[in-house]
């Protein structure tokens, strides 16, 4: 299975060389023990950050590459070789689905302040959408905000919000006016008062991401701590979750890629009556067929990618992705399973956690139902 696309170039082969040494001498031998204690720890976040990884497509200036989105992705793909999901999902949270709101609508003072350490890995970032009553449906949100004087005062329950307990700075959308889109997106530090973590959550999978229930009682932040426009959230929530739904088909095509390979590694050795597994001809054809299908989703997935890069409208085309990605990687990995037997059945070896991890990517950044809509309503 190649790793090359007709849209590289040098620098993405460097690229994904780094990130390969990285996961290889920082992550695989520790990651197990991350997912026993349900975080990843944030020194190994802050060596990312100072090896420049953190801030591909940010200004120069605090420290960014100031990259295009091909380049994005192939760090979101190399980052997806892991086979520990809840430390690819810490990241790519950070990078692709919080910070971003800074980089497109924080002004010049609000960058200062905290866009380079951002960059550094100094502070690590989580964005607080989903509610227990909105999740895709991200006019549904009740969350307010009201402006008293100098201050804005917050109030709201956020859920299922990644790098939840642990993060340094959220960015919370809030209703800001009666009408349906009238939201706002806001900066709150950790230990403001009245911001708390209700609960860490227990999941099926991502076990090394910390995932929260975040309260906000009568939280006073000050007026210079509104992101953008006010009134604009709606639809900077919006333009962000293309970069976010590129990142997560990236992490589904990843975790297709190292299913793949795992089971072929294990049908060539695995004994059964008196043979080996891939000597069938069912197991040889259907594995075939899952990786011409990784093959195809990976290609429009950089396809998606070099249209950002030439200014392109791509909702359709990346809700379309993301619901093709997130079908695909449960029927390959859960396939990949099955031709494991009972060792697929067991913690510890990566193909029963790459199985509890994908189930989520047909869910998250937007349900696949959810996402099959905004493809149809476009035609």
């Amino acid at each position: 299975m190649s790793n090359t696309s007709i849209y590289d170039n040098p620098d993405h082969e460097l690229l994904r060389d780094q990130v390969a040494k990285f996961i290889a001498k920082e992550v695989e031998p520790h990651a197990a023990v991350w997912e026993e204690q349900g975080f990843v720890p944030r020194e190994v976040l802050r060596r990312m950050g100072q090896a420049g990884l953190f801030g591909l497509m940010y200004e120069g200036a605090y420290g960014g590459a100031e990259a295009d989105a091909l380049t994005n992705l192939v760090f979101a793909e190399a980052l997806s070789q892991s086979t520990f999901a809840g430390f690819i999902i810490t990241v790519l949270v950070h990078t692709d689905m919080a910070s971003p709101h800074l980089h497109h609508a924080g002004n010049a003072a609000q960058k200062e302040k905290y866009l380079r350490r951002v960059i550094a890995g100094e502070l690590i970032t989580a964005v607080g959408i989903t509610e227990p009553g909105a999740g895709s449906d991200v006019a549904g949100i009740r969350t307010t905000a009201k402006r008293e004087g100098n201050e804005w005062v917050l109030n709201g329950t956020k859920m299922f919000i990644t790098n939840g307990v642990h993060a340094d700075l959220y960015f919370i959308a809030a209703k800001t006016g009666t009408g349906k889109r009238d939201m706002s997106m806001f900066i709150v530090e950790k230990g403001t008062p009245g911001f708390s973590v209700g609960r860490a959550l227990k999941k099926t999978g991502w076990l090394s991401s910390d995932t929260a229930e975040l309260i906000l009682d009568n939280v006073r932040i000050p007026a210079g701590n509104l992101l953008g426009e006010e009134g604009r959230g709606f639809y900077s929530v919006m333009k962000n979750f293309q970069t976010e739904r590129i990142a997560l088909a990236a992490m589904a095509v990843g975790h297709c890629q190292q299913a793949l390979k795992l089971t072929l590694d294990y049908v060539r050795q695995r004994q059964a009556f008196g043979e080996v597994l891939w000597s069938q001809q069912t197991i040889r054809q259907r594995l075939s067929m899952l990786d011409a299908k990784t093959r195809a989703a990976r290609q429009f997935m950089y396809h998606c990618a070099w249209r950002v890069t030439q200014g392109h409208d791509i909702v359709q085309d990346v809700s379309m992705l993301k619901a093709l990605t997130g079908e695909l990687v449960n029927e390959v990995v859960q396939t990949c399973q099955q031709f494991h037997g009972g060792m697929g059945y067991i913690r510890e070896t990566a193909i029963e956690r790459l199985w509890r991890d994908a189930r989520v990517l047909a869910i998250g950044g937007g349900a696949t139902e959810v996402m099959l809509e905004e493809v149809a309503k476009r035609y």
